[in-house]
């Protein structure tokens, strides 16, 4: 049976994020819904000397509370040239630094024009899915029919994409309305991030808390090895 999840997009996300990705048959990135600040939409965290910081790109929310992720535009382009800098300041000892960061370099140099946060994140997430050796299918919400009520979205979009199961984020079980589901015939699962390995990081105790690229960096082709399947076969 095709199992989905949808989730909104995020910014170099961490190993858990692809953990969902790995173990659904399609991923749908729920970007037509509102964008919400200081999240991890436009943000993320790698390790330094200094402890965790925060790589954030810049954009445009003057007077844009309700505008969607799909809306929001980029309001520096100088964020990309930053963000690689920073990235390769901290990681270039890491020990299989150099087998992944020249696919990355290339990107962070190609986007720097992307002006559409959700386009940035879709690429990113495709760039890493492949060095994860991923190959789950990567969908928009906005190349479905849009429906409304937020539970109801769900399980519409998961019909429209032919799944029988939906695999969702822990988080979801305070809201979601799982009786909508059982009606549709859809199972629905929540996935389990917890008891994930430690793998060897650079700067001191471990962070789970993340992006994937910090485990990349200092596991290479061993990575899948430090995730695990949120959804049994």
């Amino acid at each position: 049976m095709k199992a989905v999840a949808i989730v909104q997009s995020s910014y170099i996300p961490w190993r858990g994020y692809f953990d969902l990705i790995r173990s659904v048959d399609e991923f749908i990135l729920f970007d037509d819904m509102q964008y919400t600040r200081r999240d991890w939409r436009n943000r993320n965290k790698i390790k330094t000397p200094q402890g965790t910081t925060w790589l954030t790109i810049p954009v445009k929310v003057k007077g844009k509370f309700l505008q969607k992720i799909c809306e929001t535009e980029i309001d520096d382009p100088s964020w990309a040239e930053s963000h690689w800098k920073s990235i390769e300041s901290n990681y270039k000892r890491a020990a299989h630094f150099n087998s992944v960061a020249e696919s990355l370099r290339r990107l962070y140099e190609d986007i720097s024009s992307e002006p559409m946060l959700s386009q940035v994140n879709l690429k990113f997430l495709r760039l890493l899915c492949d060095l994860l050796r991923i190959s789950t299918k990567i969908s928009l919400s906005t190349d479905f029919p849009s429906f409304e009520g937020k539970t109801k979205r769900l399980v519409q979009l998961c019909i429209a994409a032919g799944g029988r199961t939906y695999l969702s984020g822990p988080s979801a079980r305070d809201y979601i309305e799982s009786e909508l589901f059982e009606r549709a015939g859809i199972e629905l699962r929540f996935a389990d991030y917890s008891d994930y390995r430690e793998y060897p990081q650079l700067f001191g105790s471990f962070e789970p808390q993340v992006s994937v690229i910090d485990l990349l960096f200092n596991t290479g082709q061993a990575a899948a090895t430090y995730m695990k399947p949120l959804l049994a076969e």
